[in-house]
């Protein structure tokens, strides 16, 4: 039930050189669309072709009138300079252009567009003007090789809508001893996004206010039959846990203003278990699984990778802590052997209860064992309930981050690997992560770049999505595990002799 991530409504406009025939764009044009409907991705097809800059502006009231938020401006010959950026400039949503590759040896007089050349004019005249825009890592091919192309923009253009509609809404201060939590919220200005900080003293007024609300019953009915029997260890629980999902979701319809989209980072310790009753995480999981992550501790940024998560995916993420080492021992007996990674490139990915029900094996509400430690002695748990646990699911993952510098810059990792089907032994949502490398992209990129402990995790390999969509955003800082042999800048090149 994704309701916070946007639906791309697409548009395909050709353009053509007025000194090359304009029927060869067009028929090009026309190609690509059919293929797109025989794959099952709806494109709305602009019939202006643009040679000049009035068809651009044509054009455009075309798309716009259709309804169209993305957009792929097709080269089906060489391409006016100027009248194609223009596209780019003035439609308001994320533009990918394309160049078609010659057809056959056998045309290459009237039938040959010279689009190969084209691009490179193109993309030059985007610099010129400062325009971002999507340009495939090879940008020129055949009607079914765009249409592949069509296939990566989709997600990418998915989530440049969401951040450009989107507000984040905070609750508490960042804590005290998590500074890495802390970050400048310029940046997210500068993305387009909006943010509306508020005190825990106005969460808990809107708690309160949803006493008695009518709609728990059927929320304690929709949590009881998503954790069945054995998950719902708590069943006098629930209604409080209710009662704050609801809290959450008007707060977000009734602040949202003018964004169609929302995320949350909330502060969850420590007094919030003992004033509310509770710990927050199984709200902060069910949010996370439709599309409206609400990160811990604050984490705006987080909260934000979260998001990209969800908009590329259209999945459930989580946010976990890069949080200890997997045991020799445990290494040894579960892992050496049987998997291709050594010991540092394994880790445990942790957090106290917020990964979505879904994405855990045999999820449970149980409590939080470090803050029962901290606040109610070790005794037998009361407020310190309400975290949902288990080992997650193995599978492929991306684990990644889009963050801020402390002097406004904006950089980002971004690292692909698995969760192995190997049982953790401990507590809290976790798993053990495995990705290449992950010893050297540890110390040369997140200690290295002072990247704070949290990462967002998608449940599937998007880092070729991930790198598309932060080099449009702009960003010049993007890490990545890199291959052994392959050295990091700060690297010792020694160290391995």
């Amino acid at each position: 039930m994704f309701q916070n991530i946007p639906e791309v409504k697409l548009g395909i406009v050709a353009v053509s050189r007025d000194c090359f025939v304009i029927s060869l764009s067009e028929k090009r044009r026309k190609a690509i669309v059919e293929s797109c409907k025989s794959k099952g991705i709806d494109i709305y097809e602009a019939k202006t072709t643009v040679e000049n800059e009035k068809d651009a502006m044509k054009a455009l009231e075309e798309v716009k009138a259709a309804g169209c938020n993305a957009l792929v401006v097709f080269l089906g010959n060489f391409g006016p300079e100027t009248p194609e950026t223009l596209i780019a400039k003035y439609f308001d949503g994320p533009v990918m252009y394309a160049a078609a590759a010659e057809e056959s040896g056998n045309d290459l007089f009237n039938g040959r567009g010279d689009a190969y050349c084209g691009m490179l004019n193109c993309s030059y005249n985007l610099h010129l003007r400062h325009i971002p825009a999507i340009i495939p890592e090879y940008p020129v091919g055949t009607s079914d090789d765009i249409v592949e192309m069509i296939k990566d923009f989709i997600p990418v253009a998915r989530a440049v809508i969401g951040i450009k509609n989107l507000k984040i809404i905070t609750f508490g201060p960042r804590p005290q001893d998590f500074f890495a939590c802390n970050a400048p919220i310029q940046p997210l200005y500068d993305l387009g996004i909006e943010v509306q900080e508020n005190s825990e003293l106005d969460l808990m007024v809107a708690y309160r206010a949803h006493k008695d609300d009518p709609r728990i019953p059927g929320v304690v009915e929709d949590m009881a039959k998503e954790l069945g029997t054995k998950g719902n260890k708590y069943p006098d629980l629930l209604p409080r846990m209710a009662q704050f999902e609801l809290t959450l979701l008007d707060w977000a319809e009734q602040n949202k203003g003018s964004r169609k989209y929302v995320v949350f980072a909330n502060k969850c310790w420590p007094a919030f278990p003992k004033e509310f009753g509770f710990e927050p995480c199984y709200v902060n999981s069910r949010l996370a699984s439709r599309g409206m992550p609400v990160a811990c501790e604050v984490d705006i940024y987080g909260a934000l990778s979260e998001y990209i998560g969800a908009c590329l995916t259209c999945d459930a993420v989580t946010l976990l802590d890069i949080n200890n080492s997997v045991p020799q021992d445990l290494y040894n007996e579960n892992i050496k052997g049987k998997y291709d990674y050594k010991l540092n490139d394994t880790f445990m990915g942790f957090h106290c209860g917020n990964t979505p029900f879904c994405k855990l094996k045999n999820g449970e509400i149980k409590y939080q064992l470090i803050q029962n430690r901290l606040l109610e002695n070790g005794q037998t748990p009361d407020f310190t309930r309400g975290t949902l646990e288990g080992d997650i699911i193995p599978g492929g993952i991306t684990f990644f981050r889009l963050q801020s510098t402390s002097d406004g810059e904006l950089k980002a990792y971004v690292a692909e690997g698995e969760v192995l089907p190997v049982a953790t032994r401990s507590f809290g949502g976790i798993g053990i992560f495995a990705i290449p490398e992950m010893g050297r992209f540890y110390r040369h990129v997140l200690v290295e770049k002072n990247y704070p402990h949290h990462g967002a995790v998608a449940f599937s390999h998007v880092g070729k999505a991930l790198f598309t969509l932060f080099r449009y955003l702009g960003i010049k800082d993007i890490a990545f595990n890199q291959p052994k042999g392959m050295l990091y800048p700060s690297e010792n090149p020694f160290s391995s002799k």
